[in-house]
């Protein structure tokens, strides 16, 4: 893959993925055929801080979790009202992080997938 994808892609998507994994996201992309790097580029990842307000905002329902392919942790915290409380407020110190988390096993996945 050409250099200049490969910096555009980091430097648009920096936000949505952890500092201490975009050097391998960077070796991952440089390694691939330009063909299989194009799918790469594309993938449509979450935003941290989208999460974070929704979490906010109605996490004790387990949306964030849901929306993060937690299915079985968005109803158990949707059952006991995000752990009586005390889960939704966890997962607002943390819905950033697992986020970027998400994002990059999504991104390992998917370079899996295709054979990188």
């Amino acid at each position: 893959m050409t250099s200049e994808k490969i910096d555009l892609f980091v430097a648009s998507h920096s936000k949505d993925f952890d500092m201490t994994h975009l050097p391998q996201i960077k070796s991952m992309l440089e390694k691939m055929p330009e063909e299989k790097g194009n799918i790469l580029l594309s993938m449509d990842t979450k935003s941290p801080t989208t999460i974070l307000i929704i979490s906010i905002l109605v996490g004790s329902f387990g949306i964030d979790r849901f929306m993060l392919g937690q299915a079985g942790l968005g109803v158990l915290k949707l059952l006991t009202l995000g752990g009586f409380g005390i889960w939704t407020i966890v997962d607002w110190c943390t819905a950033i992080s697992r986020t970027k988390k998400h994002n990059f096993e999504e991104f390992i996945k998917l370079a899996n997938t295709i054979g990188g």
